[in-house]
C-alpha cells in the first residue's frame, strides 16, 4: 500500500500550484525527460505515441483536401531569410544560427530553421511559371528552433515538432478560401479527436504572424482559465510573392504575383490535453488519441488460468489498442499507474470473475465501475469509449463556457481578468493603443475576434470610442 500511495502523491494538487502539478503529470506520465541542451526536451514513448497519433489523424485530414507532403532543409542562408523585412524582424530575437562548418568559419551564416515560409518561397520562385501550376498544396512533418528565454515542456521549447502547411493559389480568393479551410480542419480534428472546443476567430494585427496579412487562430481555454493558442492559419496575400518573385502567367497570357497561405499545429497540442483533461491522479487521455484504449489488469495472476482468460480478452478486443498488465507489480499499483498514464479504460479479471463469465471495466475519467459479461465485452468497451468521449467533450465545453465572461466598461474588466479566470468578452475599438492598454494594466492580449460576433456594447472596453469588434480577452501561455 505504501508504494501504491507513494505513486499519486508524487503529483501536487491542481489547486495547490497548477504548474507544478502540470510539471509533476508530464515527469510521472513518463511523457518527456529534461535533455542536456536547455529547453529541449527528449519525448519518451508515452509521449511520442501521442504525437504519433495527433500526426496520423491529422495527416490523413490534410490529404483529404488535396494536401502532399514534402521535407525542406533545416537551415536558411541569411540572405534568403532576408528577403522579406517583416518576417525577418518577427523572427529575429528566436533565431539559432550556424558559423562555422567543421574548423572553418561559413562564407553565409545559417539559420536553424524557426519556420520554412522563406524556403517553401524560393521553392516556388523556381516550379512555378504557369496558372497550370497552381495551386500547389503542400505540408511538411518536421522539427523547429526557435530560441525561447523561458520553455516548459510542450508548451515552450527550444525545439519542437511540428507540421507546417505550405500553399500557393493563383487567387486572393483561392488562398483565403484555404486559410479558413485548414482552420476548420484544425478545430474539427480538435473537438473530433482530442475533446478540446475551440473559439475560432482572427488575431489582431499586433497578435498576427510577421509577413502575413491575416492570421486565423483557434483558442482553447485550460482549466486554470489561462488561454492556449491550438492552431493558426495565415493568409500571406501576395506580400511574400513580391519579396521573392513568384510570378505566374495567366490564361491571357499576363505576368501575376501568386497567393500564399501557411498553416501549423505542433507538440503544444499534448500540452493543451493534459491541462483541459488532466486530474490530481495524472493524465486523463481522451479514446480516440490514446495510445493505449485498453488496459486489461489480471487480479490474482499467479492462479491457474487468470494470465490466459487475460490474452484472451486482449485477444477479443482485437479491435481497440489493447495491453495486459501481467507485471509483477500489485494490482494497486497497476490501478494506480494506469491513472496515472491516462488510458481511457481499465478491465479488471480474476478468478471469480472467470467464473461468473464477467470482468469489471473501470473509466478514468469518472472512475465509474461496471460488470459487463465476457461474451460480448467488445460492443460494451466501444460504447464506453464512445461515451468517455462525448462526455469529455461536453465536460470541457461546459468549462471553457462557464469561464467566460463578458464585460463592458473596463472596470467590470479588469475586475474579470484579476478575478475570473478565463475569457473575457469585450468591445474593441480597433486601436492598437487600447490593446496594449489592457495588456499593461491586466496582463490580458487579444486572444482572437471570434467569427460568432456578439453585441456586448456600443464603445470599446478601453477607450470608450465607437466599438469595431468583439474580441476574446484573456491570459495566454
Amino acid at each position: 500500500m505504501a508504494k501504491e500511495k507513494k505513486l499519486v502523491e508524487a503529483i501536487t494538487s491542481m489547486e495547490e500550484d497548477f504548474a507544478q502539478w502540470y510539471t509533476d503529470v508530464v515527469k510521472k506520465a513518463e511523457l518527456i525527460d529534461y535533455s542536456s541542451v536547455r529547453g529541449c526536451m527528449i519525448l519518451r514513448p508515452n509521449g511520442y505515441a501521442i504525437w504519433e497519433n495527433i500526426q496520423k489523424e491529422l495527416d490523413r485530414r490534410f490529404k483529404e483536401t488535396g494536401v502532399e507532403n514534402v521535407y525542406m532543409p533545416m537551415f536558411i542562408p541569411e540572405s534568403l531569410l532576408q528577403k522579406e523585412k517583416d518576417h525577418v524582424e518577427g523572427f529575429a530575437p528566436e533565431v539559432a544560427w550556424v558559423t562555422h562548418g567543421g574548423l572553418e568559419p561559413l562564407q553565409e551564416r545559417l539559420c536553424v530553421r524557426p519556420t520554412s515560409e522563406t524556403l517553401f518561397c524560393d521553392f516556388y520562385s523556381n516550379i512555378v511559371q504557369s496558372y497550370r501550376d497552381l495551386p500547389k498544396l503542400y505540408n511538411q512533418w518536421c522539427s523547429v528552433v526557435r530560441w525561447e528565454k523561458t520553455t516548459r515542456p510542450f508548451l515552450r521549447s527550444v525545439e519542437f515538432l511540428w507540421q507546417e502547411g505550405h500553399t500557393i493559389h493563383a487567387t486572393a480568393e483561392e488562398a483565403e478560401e484555404r486559410t479558413i479551410l485548414m482552420l476548420n480542419v484544425y478545430a474539427d480534428f480538435c473537438e473530433q479527436i482530442l475533446a478540446i472546443p475551440m473559439v475560432k476567430g482572427k488575431k489582431t494585427d499586433k497578435e498576427k504572424f510577421a509577413g502575413a496579412k491575416a492570421t486565423y487562430t483557434i483558442e482553447a481555454l485550460m482549466h486554470d482559465g489561462k488561454a492556449l493558442q491550438s492552431g493558426t492559419s495565415h493568409n500571406f496575400g501576395d506580400g511574400f510573392a513580391h519579396a521573392f518573385d513568384i510570378q505566374y502567367t495567366d490564361k491571357d497570357n499576363k505576368l501575376q504575383y501568386a497567393h500564399q497561405t501557411s498553416w501549423g499545429m505542433t507538440t503544444r497540442l499534448i500540452g493543451a490535453i493534459i491541462m483541459v483533461h488532466g486530474d490530481d491522479s495524472g493524465l486523463v487521455l481522451p479514446p480516440r488519441i490514446a495510445p493505449t484504449q485498453v488496459m486489461i489488469i489480471p487480479i490474482a495472476q499467479h492462479k491457474e488460468g487468470v494470465l490466459e482468460k487475460a490474452a484472451e480478452l486482449k485477444e477479443k478486443l482485437g479491435g481497440f489498442r489493447v495491453k495486459v498488465d501481467d507485471s509483477d507489480k500489485s494490482p494497486g499499483w497497476k490501478f494506480s499507474e494506469q491513472e496515472m498514464r491516462g488510458i481511457p479504460i481499465r478491465i479488471e479479471i480474476g478468478p471469480k470473475d472467470i467464473e461468473a463469465n464477467q470482468a469489471v471495466i473501470v473509466r478514468r475519467d469518472t472512475r465509474e465501475k461496471m460488470v459487463a459479461s465476457l461474451d460480448d465485452l467488445d460492443k460494451t468497451v466501444g460504447e464506453v469509449l464512445e461515451t468517455m468521449q462525448i462526455e469529455m467533450l461536453e465536460r470541457a465545453r461546459k468549462h471553457r463556457d462557464s469561464h467566460t465572461t463578458s464585460a463592458s466598461d473596463f472596470e467590470d474588466f479588469k475586475d474579470a481578468i484579476a478575478n475570473k479566470p478565463g475569457f473575457v468578452k469585450a468591445m474593441w475599438c480597433g486601436d492598437r493603443a487600447c490593446e496594449d492598454t489592457i495588456k499593461e494594466q491586466t496582463g490580458a492580449t487579444s486572444r482572437c475576434m471570434p467569427f460568432e460576433q456578439e453585441h456586448i456594447a456600443d464603445t470599446c472596453v478601453c477607450c470608450g470610442k465607437k466599438a469595431k469588434s468583439m474580441v476574446y480577452w484573456g491570459k495566454a501561455y
